[in-house]
C-alpha cells in the first residue's frame, strides 16, 4: 500500500532539485525566507520555479540565491527578472556556522526545494560535499539492494 501525502495546504512545494540528492552528499540542512519581489511570489504559485542549476553563496555577511528562474506571471503589465539575485533571510548565527564550515570543509551550499510555509516561499538548502564517481556507483547499488529486498518480503507475505 502506498504511503499517504502530506496534503496539508501550509507545506505546498514549487521545485525540487533531485539532481542535488544525487550529486551531494548533505550534512546538514537548513531552512531559509526567500526575498520576492513584485510578480515574483505570483510566478512562483502559478508556474512553479527551476532550481536546478541554482546555488547559494555567501557575499559580505549576507547569504544569496544565484541561478533559481521563477518565471513570470502571465497577466502582469510589470514583470519581473527571472533569474535575478536573490537574498535569503537567515539568522547571522547560521550564516557565520555556514562560511565557517565553508571555508574550513570545503562543503558547497546548494538549494534542495522551494515551497510555502504559511503562505511564505521557503528554500531548504543543503551544506554538502559533491560525491565521487564511486559513491553514486555505492548509492544507486544500495537503492537497486534495498529495492530488491522489498520486493522479496512483499512477495513472501503474498504467500
Amino acid at each position: 500500500m502506498a504511503k499517504a501525502k502530506n496534503t496539508d495546504e501550509r507545506f505546498k512545494d514549487v521545485a525540487q532539485n533531485r539532481k542535488a540528492l544525487h550529486e551531494y552528499e548533505f550534512v546538514e540542512r537548513l531552512e531559509a525566507g526567500l526575498v520576492l519581489m513584485g510578480t515574483e511570489v505570483k510566478g512562483l504559485r502559478e508556474r512553479g520555479a527551476t532550481i536546478r542549476d541554482a546555488y547559494a553563496q555567501v557575499r559580505d555577511g549576507e547569504v544569496y540565491l544565484i541561478g533559481l528562474h521563477i518565471p513570470e506571471h502571465m497577466n502582469s503589465r510589470f514583470g519581473h527578472e527571472p533569474t535575478r539575485t536573490r537574498k535569503l533571510l537567515l539568522h547571522r548565527t547560521e550564516i557565520d556556522r555556514i562560511t565557517g564550515a565553508m571555508a574550513e570543509k570545503g562543503l558547497s551550499l546548494i538549494p534542495i526545494r522551494v515551497y510555502f510555509n504559511d503562505g511564505r516561499a521557503k528554500v531548504e538548502l543543503g551544506l554538502g560535499r559533491g560525491k565521487k564517481l564511486y559513491d553514486k556507483r555505492r548509492t544507486i547499488m544500495e537503492r537497486d539492494a534495498k529495492r530488491d529486498s522489498d520486493r522479496a518480503v512483499k512477495f513472501s507475505r503474498r504467500r
